[in-house]
């Protein structure tokens, strides 16, 4: 079941009314109205998950549990031999399913023996995130920044709210546990507002990024056969492809979600406008280089134990943030050129004197977001490559200049437009109220016949210009 499906809709029109019946007048106390509200949720969060594997939804239930039991053993004890257990556990699950034959695989190519004990298991949807969400609350839990979740249920609700379920945003117990002691429920303001932010996400999905994948599979596919303006453009298209597919994805969760009566954090803040790398992970996928930076990075020692030591501790994190996104080595590769680009600039600021607050000159800004840009779409070559040799293949296409077929899409053409027009407005808004350009919703009044209006052109341009040919979100492979 997926954001950008009739299934989605129906299931999705289901819950609400089933919330919205929440609101009569049954004179039944309200903490226990609240319950029920929270028993839906998480009933049809399992439903959700389950809708691709049934099996999948039981590996979720025991990491909750385990993450539950934990924590309670941790509150009481404050033992590392509890926080240990649940780290390692989930760690070992994520290891068994998403990296066993990757590191066999890899094991036997380093000693030149024949390939053993591969694994037929099916990645879980979305492992990696709720993985990640079980482990995060436990340390919080250790570290005394949150207090332990008593309330299974409440606990179930947090791992496993279906609109951040299988492709983020990540999302950090003290960010979401402590609505659910709310009475958070559907009305019209959180409704008005939410359904424009999932049409939003949904039109980057359906109609940019699916219809640009064709494109960039055609060439990624097949390199060796398409001119160099072809090649450049593909690039170019996959860096517009992910970016709408991924942010569109957290738009339509975050969206969902609010109109349901909860809030997530913004996951994307107009990355390709970043002036530098360390920029750019501010500004992509946020919660989760948020969330490598405060539960590896500085588990590793973060900048307490020296410069070199700092560099390392950057360097791992980025390289096990690359892994985190598949098991092969091309995203190894992939984290690892970000990593090495990260120590650089941290060097560079410190040797230009340089510090956060600096804000350099307009053309210097201005050819600093280009040289930020090309160098994130020349490491996405190796995050969409499926092998080293086709990597190589596009790369040497573009160095050796080499003739072929041309192929430019429109698509790419009016996914680079938009991209760049939603930019010029947000660096107009940011001139205006004198701040850094910050991406924005665009939120209209529905109480007004014209928002309506817009709102139903804009249902209309989803369903009239969407790609039909079922592209599966980008981060679901993750």
């Amino acid at each position: 079941m997926t954001f950008n499906s009739i299934t989605f809709l129906i299931f999705f029109a289901i819950v609400v009314l089933l919330l919205l019946i929440t609101k009569i007048d049954f004179k039944i106390e309200k903490d226990k109205i609240v319950k029920i509200r929270h028993i839906i949720l998480l009933l049809a969060s399992y439903v959700f998950y389950g809708w691709w594997n049934w099996k999948c939804a039981i590996l979720m239930l025991a990491l909750t549990y385990i993450a539950y039991w934990t924590s309670i053993k941790i509150d009481k004890t404050n033992s590392k031999i509890y926080l240990s257990i649940g780290i390692v556990f989930p760690l070992v699950i994520l290891g068994i399913f998403k990296y066993y034959n990757f590191f066999v695989d890899s094991f036997c190519y380093l000693l030149g023996i024949s390939k053993a004990g591969s694994l037929k298991i099916i990645l879980p949807v979305g492992i990696s995130f709720y993985t990640f969400q079980s482990m995060s609350y436990t340390m919080d839990v250790y570290r005394r920044q949150i207090n332990c979740e008593k309330s299974f249920v409440k606990l179930s609700l947090y791992i496993a709210f279906f609109p951040q379920l299988v492709a983020g945003p990540i999302v950090k117990a003290k960010e979401f546990i402590y609505q659910l002691y709310e009475d958070r429920n559907i009305n019209w303001m959180n409704f008005k507002e939410g359904i424009q932010i999932f049409v939003f996400g949904l039109f980057k999905k359906i109609v940019i990024a699916d219809n640009i994948s064709v494109c960039v599979d055609a060439v990624f596919n097949m390199p060796q056969k398409y001119h160099a303006v072809s090649i450049v453009m593909a690039v170019i298209s996959y860096s517009i492809q992910i970016y709408c597919d991924f942010s569109g994805y957290s738009d339509m969760a975050i969206g969902s979600a609010k109109i349901l009566g909860y809030d997530l954090t913004r996951n994307f803040n107009m990355p390709y406008v970043a002036k530098n790398i360390s920029a750019f992970w501010k500004r992509w996928h946020i919660s989760l280089s948020t969330w490598l930076q405060e539960y590896l990075y500085i588990s590793l020692g973060g900048n307490r134990k020296g410069e070199i030591r700092t560099y390392v501790n950057l360097f791992l994190t980025m390289l096990i943030g690359g892994l985190w996104h598949g098991a092969s080595w091309t995203f190894v590769v992939w984290g690892a050129f970000h990593g090495v680009a990260l120590c650089i600039h941290k060097v560079w600021m410190k040797l230009s004197g340089h510090d956060k607050k600096y804000k350099g000159t307009s053309v210097g800004n201005f050819i600093s977001i280009i040289i930020t840009y090309i160098f994130v779409s020349f490491c996405w070559i190796f995050f969409r490559a499926e092998s080293f040799e086709l990597a190589k293949d596009v790369i040497l296409g573009i160095v050796n200049w080499q003739d072929g077929i041309i192929f430019v899409s429109s698509w790419s053409i009016l996914g680079i437009v938009c991209v760049l027009v939603s930019t010029i407005v947000a660096w107009i808004r940011s001139c205006i109220k004198k701040t850094e350009i910050q991406g924005f919703y665009l939120i209209v009044n529905l109480e007004t016949i014209w928002g309506m209006v817009l709102l139903f052109v804009a249902f209309g341009l989803c369903f009239s210009m969407a790609y039909t040919g079922g592209n599966p979100f980008i981060y679901f492979q993750f």
